[in-house]
């Protein structure tokens, strides 16, 4: 297939997302110089003999590694291996690699240049793509990041068509969320080709990715730095997060949750109908992505407390207006427990 390019100008950095390049053309890419490798282990063991000319560190892709141990490993590195502003570091891998190495480039010597080759439906779709480079600490997701564009981000599609079904099923939590906050005909799709999507058809992998990244790209255009419009890509997030840290489940499948909480959230305001709800429920189970939790609305608020999108004593709360279309409210704290309390068991 040939390559679709989005572009995203931003203040950080101008960056160019390219689905369905190969890569075995990432040579093309790589500014001369010294370039320097950071990916994941596993396509290390798979894939090292096509990556570009460099030397190469790899990482266990688990978010324990998503930590500033490793980025102090990777700072060591980097001096090990004279990096300078004119090197190009290479994030090959999943949301875990392309985080950290995104990180650990845009904060060593103030910045160093750097792309991505996102190996997972989840990079694909969202993690590799926006500029938000960040790791956790103390068990909370991405508390300490910056905003910095990768120079580009090379989505090979083939390399789907190994990745454990886990994998596959957590990007695709990212996929249902784009369509409910800014695509209802995605939405629909999603729902006409379920087996599609869990059978790999490529046909629909390249539909959920180019859809989702040109979703992603004009949001992050508009509002590079999450002041406004971007709040809206966190749909799902305040609870998901919460869960990945409470229950250590994956990223799609606890925003899964956390979306199916925010629809009935939306309910109670009177956004969606019990129909809605029920509609987008049965379409993350036909996904194979989970839809309730056994945490207590205490639990969970104990950490949405720490949540970077608090401000304050509130919280900015993404729900949908429709299916489709979303809406950012903010929310005192105080209040969120009891409506976590009415959604939490349907």
């Amino acid at each position: 297939m040939k390559a679709e390019k989005f572009h995203i100008h931003g203040t950080t950095g101008e960056s160019t997302i390219m689905i369905g390049e190969s890569l075995d053309r990432i040579h093309q890419y790589v500014p001369p110089g010294n370039c320097l490798i950071i990916a994941d282990a596993n396509v290390c063991l798979h894939h090292q003999q096509r990556f570009p000319d460099g030397d190469v560190i790899c990482l266990d892709a688990g978010e324990k590694t998503k930590s500033l141990t490793t980025v102090e490993t990777l700072y060591r590195w980097f001096l090990e291996h004279a990096a300078d502003r004119s090197t190009f570091v290479v994030g090959i891998g999943g949301g875990v690699v392309c985080d950290i190495a995104g990180f650990a480039a845009a904060t060593y010597m103030r910045g160093l240049r750097y792309g991505f080759v996102a190996t997972t439906l989840l990079a694909q779709v969202d993690a590799s793509v926006g500029g938000k480079n960040g790791v956790n600490f103390q068990g909370y997701k991405n508390l300490v990041g910056v905003f910095r564009q990768p120079g580009f981000v090379l989505c090979d599609l083939t390399l789907l068509e190994t990745l454990p079904g886990t994998e596959l099923i957590s990007g695709m939590g990212e996929v249902v969320k784009h369509a409910l906050i800014a695509d209802a005909p995605l939405f629909d799709f999603l729902e006409q080709n379920i087996s599609g999507a869990l059978g790999r058809d490529l046909n629909v992998i390249q539909r959920m990715v180019i859809d989702s990244v040109r979703i992603k790209s004009r949001v992050v255009a508009e509002d590079e730095t999450e002041k406004g419009l971007r709040r809206i890509l966190n749909f799902g997030h305040t609870v998901g997060h919460a869960l990945e840290k409470l229950t250590r489940i994956q990223h799609g499948a606890a925003v899964s949750v956390g979306m199916v909480m925010a629809c009935r959230m939306s309910a109670l305001k009177g956004y969606l109908s019990p129909d809605d709800v029920r509609q987008v429920e049965q379409l993350l189970q036909g996904l194979s992505l989970p839809i309730s939790t056994t945490m207590t609305p205490e639990h969970i608020l104990d950490v949405i407390e720490k949540d970077k999108k608090r401000v304050d004593d509130r919280i900015h709360f993404v729900m949908l207006k429709r299916i489709g279309e979303a809406v950012v409210e903010e929310i005192p704290l105080v209040d969120l427990k009891p409506m976590l309390s009415e959604v939490i068991d349907g």
